[in-house]
């Protein structure tokens, strides 16, 4: 898929990103905390980051929960799509066949901007005794 933006997806919309058990690393006060690998892209020379489009999972009257977790994603961070934008990153739709509000965030994710992501990342889906960033 060619990395673009798609302005349907507006700046208010929720990206969810899913965190599995392999994305979590010791944290303080005995806590998991999210690492930037979560916020790493696909390989590949357009490889982007994979994302649920909260937008589009509201559209078609799913549930956002129910639709993020499995067995091997534990929960789910939110962002912003405007946050990731003022980052000068993409956000477009890339449906999949099994997931039709899939979504990548194309871009350069430098570990600064992993970081600036995760200090404004929500839960979607909370993970017992993890916290999302430190600090």
């Amino acid at each position: 898929m060619v990395p673009h933006d798609h302005d349907e997806i507006t700046n208010e919309s929720g990206v969810i990103r899913r965190i599995s058990d392999h994305y979590l690393t010791p944290g303080p006060d005995g806590k998991r905390q999210i690492s930037t690998m979560a916020l790493q892209k696909s390989s590949g020379a357009n490889g982007g980051m994979s994302v649920d489009l909260e937008q589009s999972i509201l559209a078609a009257g799913d549930d956002v929960v129910t639709h993020v977790t499995s067995p091997q994603f534990l929960g789910s961070v939110k962002f912003v799509t405007g946050d990731l934008r003022q980052e000068e990153l993409l956000v477009g739709y890339d449906p999949l066949p099994d997931n039709i509000h899939h979504g990548e965030v194309w871009g350069n994710l430098s570990k600064g901007k992993q970081r600036r992501l995760l200090k404004k990342a929500e839960w979607c889906v909370e993970i017992p005794n993890a916290i999302i960033t430190a600090g």
